[in-house]
């Protein structure tokens, strides 16, 4: 399965391509994912979204509109991404596009998009709807801002909570494997079995 990947943003945020069977699947939306797309010459038939928060779906109601894709994303973060001033009512100086769900995710043993199966993997903790998106097939997992190399997300945003971040990546994606490639929402690749092991917030777990 070829994955291809872009890092935009002030926070430099990772979304990720797959090229599906039947169409492109593009995980995540940073500022300049769109004119990325463009650049390659490439169409999006579904844009998957892991959490709402506003360096993840900068650009999605622009490939929306660009591509006319089908757009997905957890029911909880339905505020975040369809109110209009949703992040300045919480201090923070930033705006982002209304961009409306097609389908909502919830957690399911198969997800079946453009020809991928996927296990959605509801893990909340560092935001409210975050889903971690499991490719059964070619064993990649993208967890957006849940699961980094060597760190895990930040609890301490509005509607985090460190206990149920840690026990979500605990119960929840440890037991996929130690062989499952992870693209997280920030920084580099890793693999579960090397988080396992040497992720500090992981620390003692078998």
């Amino acid at each position: 399965m070829q994955i291809d990947s872009y890092r935009g943003g002030v926070f430099e945020t990772n979304c990720f391509l797959i090229s599906g069977p039947q169409g492109n699947i593009l995980v995540d939306a940073p500022e300049g994912a769109r004119d990325w797309l463009q650049a390659k010459g490439l169409k999006i038939s579904t844009l998957l979204l892991t959490h709402g928060h506003i360096d993840h779906v900068f650009d999605a109601a622009k490939i929306k509109a660009a591509h006319g894709c089908r757009v997905g994303y957890h029911r909880e973060g339905t505020r975040m991404l369809t109110e209009p001033g949703f992040f300045r009512s919480l201090g923070f100086p930033w705006d982002v596009e209304p961009v409306q769900a097609d389908f909502f995710i919830e957690e399911t043993a198969s997800l079946l998009v453009d020809g991928v199966d996927f296990k959605a993997l509801y893990v909340p903790g560092h935001c409210p709807g975050s889903i971690c998106f499991f490719d059964k097939g070619a064993r990649n997992l993208f967890p957006g801002d849940v699961l980094f190399a060597g760190a895990v997300g930040r609890w301490d945003l509005p509607g985090g909570d460190r206990q149920l971040l840690i026990s979500g990546i605990v119960d929840k994606l440890l037991p996929l494997g130690d062989d499952v490639r992870v693209f997280p929402g920030h920084g580099a690749s890793t693999t579960l079995g090397r988080e396992r092991a040497g992720n500090p917030f992981l620390a003692g777990i078998p």
